[in-house]
């Protein structure tokens, strides 16, 4: 299952989301989401759980819980929704030429 965690200090690291689930099963990977230019945290992250006992009583616990001096908020992850959101187009507007 794949797990959400909002609301991360930006001191925040994977090592610190791993030991909090770890806590509560097994941790596939543990991921502190960072800008690509900057390399800083995003203030979000991402667990992966393989099993799922594990890890809804891993979301039960963690919610609300201070990391680093921040509550974070977590909840399982949504799937993306399908496209981009931009529909095709290309049409000319009403002009006629």
């Amino acid at each position: 299952m794949n797990i959400y965690v909002g609301n991360l200090s930006y001191d925040a690291t994977d090592d610190d989301l791993r030991q909090l689930f770890e806590e509560f099963g097994q941790v596939a990977s543990a991921n502190v989401i960072k800008d690509r230019y900057t390399g800083k945290s995003r203030g979000f992250g991402f667990i992966e759980m393989p099993v799922e006992d594990e890890a809804k009583a891993a979301i039960a616990a963690a919610n609300g819980k201070e990391i680093k001096g921040r509550a974070v908020k977590v909840n399982e992850t949504r799937p993306r929704s399908e496209g981009g959101g931009r529909e095709g187009g290309g049409g000319g507007g009403g002009r006629s030429w």
